[in-house]
C-alpha cells in the first residue's frame, strides 16, 4: 500500500531540501521519506515559484472572473 503525504509535510520536505542545511540523507531520514521523493518535492516546489510572483492570471482564471462578472 502506498503513502499518502498531506501538502503540509510534502513543503516542509520540500522547503528543507532548498534550504541545503541538511543533506537528502538527513531529509530523508528524518521524515521516514524516500530519498528520491524528498528530490521530486524539491523539484516541483522550485517550479511553481515563479507563477507565485506572475502578475498574469491564467487563462481559466480570467474565464471564471468574467464569468462571476456576467452574473
Amino acid at each position: 500500500m502506498r503513502k499518502k503525504y498531506s501538502s503540509g509535510i510534502k513543503s516542509k520536505v520540500a522547503i528543507e531540501a532548498i534550504k541545503g542545511d541538511k543533506t537528502i540523507a538527513e531529509i530523508s531520514s528524518s521524515f521516514e521519506v524516500h530519498r528520491d521523493q524528498v528530490q521530486k518535492w524539491k523539484k516541483t516546489a522550485l517550479g511553481g515559484i515563479p507563477e507565485l510572483f506572475s502578475d498574469k492570471q491564467s487563462s481559466k482564471e480570467k474565464r471564471n472572473s468574467e464569468k462571476l462578472i456576467d452574473e
